[in-house]
């Protein structure tokens, strides 16, 4: 198998790393979002109202804090030195309230603690006291701003797992494209595409390969209802369309692999496009091309953005402009730092982000291709290799 799995060695590090990036003075970690908990344990499950956390103490010991039904699979799937678990939630003692105590039997009643929540956030119907209520004695300091920081700045092994998945996202892809007919419904041709991807992918990598993704299962491809004028709306739902001459296309893509993804998306044409549909693809991709060369390291994240709105500005299309330029990806469909004009971070070697600005024209479609791409030493490299241009991206109109 080619793709293999974050090593345990890795995740431990991370969790012995992470007070690197926290103000001084924090004594200890307590964690309750799920992608946290599987960045720095390798713990990944489905949160519930029950809640799950992660404990980090100084030196890295891990201390996973579960429900009792997810007990066994906590100690199979993650690394923690230690797993507890409660009954069930809300129970007569809630787990908020026990996990309070495991801080204070560990001598952290008193502590300092970094956490990314001040509490388990309310997820199907949970309610319950927040951490600083259940542990009053404790100084709690919200330090989600440190642990992003270190998620996004990627290891080489990260970076494998993200070009193993831009690899199946570009294979989910060509199989939409070459589907993709007049006549044909949107689910049938987006089920065929994916289900073949997958079946490939899985083959590829063998039985060992798990994609511990919430936002993709296997090999994934796309319209999300992005067809025809409704391709104008940049988070539209499907609709169950069926594809017609003329229609603008904006796809999706991108594969779960080892709990990362990538991210790819192109916009297309059911026969050769009007002058209109052809003007707005050209400006679309300029404005990328303006995106890829403002990047580097140390480019502050809002540079990049403010080069390209000069370009919406200069074009006189401010009226179709509708989002920043990109954002930071990996675990997460969505991470910081975001290519915003509002974000001063600096760009750094080894952050992946996705590159996709775009223009919404109401009643004629809309125009985005998003590349993910790695900050390099000198500037950036796509990840994504799909191709971008015109021809390229032409459907045939025979049904």
């Amino acid at each position: 198998m080619s793709a293999q799995p974050i090593s345990r060695e890795e995740r431990a590090g991370r969790a012995r790393n992470v007070f690197d990036h926290l103000p001084p003075g924090i004594d200890a970690v307590v964690l309750f979002d799920d992608q946290f908990i599987f960045y720095y344990s390798g713990f990944a499950f489905f949160p519930t109202e029950r809640p799950v956390a992660l404990v980090i103490l100084p030196g890295g010991e891990r201390h996973l804090f579960v429900p009792r039904l997810e007990r066994e699979h906590a100690e199979q799937a993650g690394e923690a030195e230690r797993v507890l678990d409660y009954p069930e939630y809300p129970g007569r003692v809630h787990p908020l309230t026990g996990l309070a105590a495991h801080l204070t039997g560990l001598g952290l009643g008193r502590a300092h603690l970094g956490v990314d929540h001040d509490g388990y956030p309310a997820v199907m119907g949970y309610s319950g006291p927040s951490l600083s209520h259940a542990l009053p004695g404790a100084r709690i300091v919200p330090v989600p701003d440190g642990l992003n920081h270190q998620m996004s700045l990627k290891s080489e092994a990260e970076l494998r797992l993200i070009e193993e998945s831009a690899r199946w996202g570009d294979h989910a892809h060509r199989l939409l494209q070459d589907y993709t007919r007049v006549g044909e419904n949107e689910h049938t041709v987006e089920g065929r595409a994916t289900r073949e991807a997958t079946e490939a992918m899985t083959r590829a990598l063998g039985p060992g390969y798990r994609g511990q993704n919430r936002w993709l299962s296997g090999a994934v491809a796309l319209y999300r209802g992005q067809i025809g004028p409704n391709s104008a709306l940049p988070h539209a739902m499907t609709t169950g369309a069926t594809f017609q001459p003329g229609d603008t296309l904006v796809t999706g893509a991108g594969a779960a692999v080892w709990g990362y993804l990538s991210e790819l998306e192109r916009t297309m044409f059911l026969g050769e496009p009007s002058a209109e549909q052809r003007r707005y693809f050209d400006h679309m991709l300029r404005m990328q091309d303006l995106a890829f060369e403002a990047m580097g390291p140390g480019v502050p994240c809002s540079r990049v953005d403010e080069a390209v709105q000069g370009y919406v500005e200069r074009e006189g299309l401010r009226g179709y402009w509708r989002h920043h330029v990109g954002h930071g990806l990996g675990q997460r469909i969505h991470e910081s730092p975001f290519l915003d004009m509002g974000d001063e971070r600096p760009l750094e070697e080894g952050m992946v982000l996705s590159v996709e600005p775009g223009l919404y024209v109401p009643g004629l479609g809309g125009f985005r291709h998003s590349d993910t791409v790695v900050v390099t030493g000198t500037g950036i490299t796509r990840l994504t290799t799909y191709p971008r241009e015109l021809p390229d991206l032409v459907l045939p109109v025979e049904a």
